[in-house]
């Protein structure tokens, strides 16, 4: 008897999991979203809207190898047909901190009057105005684990932003 309370309360435990995990995953899609869009709207540009294509893209690219701890950024997200930013963070910062971190760092670097970048933080500037492109539309992030306590982020944006000479918003 005490055998099927412990299988039958495993099977449980399982099923709370599986419905936490899908509650997580909408809920980060929301931080993602409403992260990017505040940071949008504060310099009067329009919201972006999710892509699931794109979010199972970014989650297969921010994916890597079973059994790996490496958590090095994509070399393949940095040359796809979306604008991406990637960011190698603790499992537990939010979507929110993790924007945030792209919007906080390459605003205080970049200087819209003259639309360039403080030397030297050319990587910064550039994920800052990749989230406040102007002529983005859509977003799709995900993240992986890739370490004993590390993650992968990966957001990816279409139309890609940063295009030379032209100021973001």
């Amino acid at each position: 008897m005490a055998g099927k309370q412990l299988h039958l309360w495993l099977a449980a435990a399982a099923m709370l999991l599986a419905i936490s995990d899908a509650s997580l995953t909408k809920n980060a899609t929301k931080q993602f979203l409403r992260a990017h869009n505040e940071a949008r709207a504060a310099v009067g540009v329009d919201p972006l809207l999710w892509s699931k294509k794109m979010a199972s893209y970014a989650s297969k690219l921010a994916s890597h190898s079973p059994g790996s701890a490496s958590c090095e950024l994509s070399q393949e997200a940095a040359s796809c047909e979306y604008g991406a930013n990637q960011a190698v963070a603790n499992w537990f910062d939010g979507p929110a901190a993790v924007v945030g971190s792209w919007v906080d760092e390459g605003r205080r670097y970049y200087n819209y009057g003259y639309n360039s970048c403080a030397v030297g933080h050319q990587n910064e500037c550039e994920s800052y105005t990749q989230v406040v492109w102007k002529k983005t539309v859509k977003l799709g992030c995900g993240k992986a684990n890739c370490g004993k306590d590390g993650s992968h982020v990966i957001c990816l944006y279409s139309p890609p932003g940063n295009v030379p000479g032209e100021r973001p918003y």
